[in-house]
């Protein structure tokens, strides 16, 4: 008989599954699952023919402000560096060639620099150094790199006139012409 007490104590003592702890478990495996859509709607980053967001702007180191919604029936093409970056310095002759190019060609292209995670003044020195005289500004915390899920830098995307991605090039360009050849695919030519 005395065995059967102290089953009968033991049984009581164990920690019951109760509803609040239920609901504390659904409740974190609820926040768990939407943590892991946004970690993989993050990590799969935008896609060609994605509508980019047209209230972005950035007001460049010389003071003017370019908004996206006022580059419509422009091709933007928007590349994303860094001072520190050695692949943006690599890079940054091919995109003041081609941006020339562009200038002297074409009214409907826009080159737009975006300085990524640098300070003031090594941006401007950087800017300085190879002549970059297309618009270059900050990424102000970082906005435009959010929107754009960016990686690292050198980045660069071009926008089509409707204000949709549609290229993405993931590291720095080799050549003047493959930049020109990257822009004159979206403009269909």
């Amino acid at each position: 008989m005395q065995n059967t007490t102290v089953r009968d104590a033991e049984t009581q003592r164990k920690p019951r599954f109760t509803w609040k702890a239920g609901l504390v478990l659904g409740l974190l495996a609820g926040f768990l699952t939407l943590l892991g859509i946004q970690t993989v709607r993050v990590q799969r980053g935008l896609k060609v023919g994605d509508r980019i967001p047209e209230d972005l702007s950035v007001t460049t180191y010389e003071g003017q402000t370019y908004r996206l919604a006022d580059l419509r029936g422009q091709v933007v093409f928007i590349n994303f560096w860094a001072s520190w970056c050695d692949p943006c310095k690599e890079e940054a002759p091919f995109l003041q060639e081609a941006w020339v190019y562009f200038q002297n060609t074409r009214n409907d292209v826009l080159f737009l620099g975006l300085a990524w995670t640098d300070t003031d003044k090594n941006a401007r020195a950087y800017i300085k150094q190879f002549g970059l005289t297309f618009p270059n500004g900050p990424d102000e915390g970082t906005r435009w790199a959010q929107v754009f899920r960016i990686r690292g830098v050198p980045e660069t995307y071009i926008l089509d006139k409707e204000g949709r991605l549609a290229y993405i090039k993931i590291g720095p360009f080799v050549s003047t012409q493959e930049i020109i050849d990257a822009v004159n695919q979206v403009l269909g030519d």
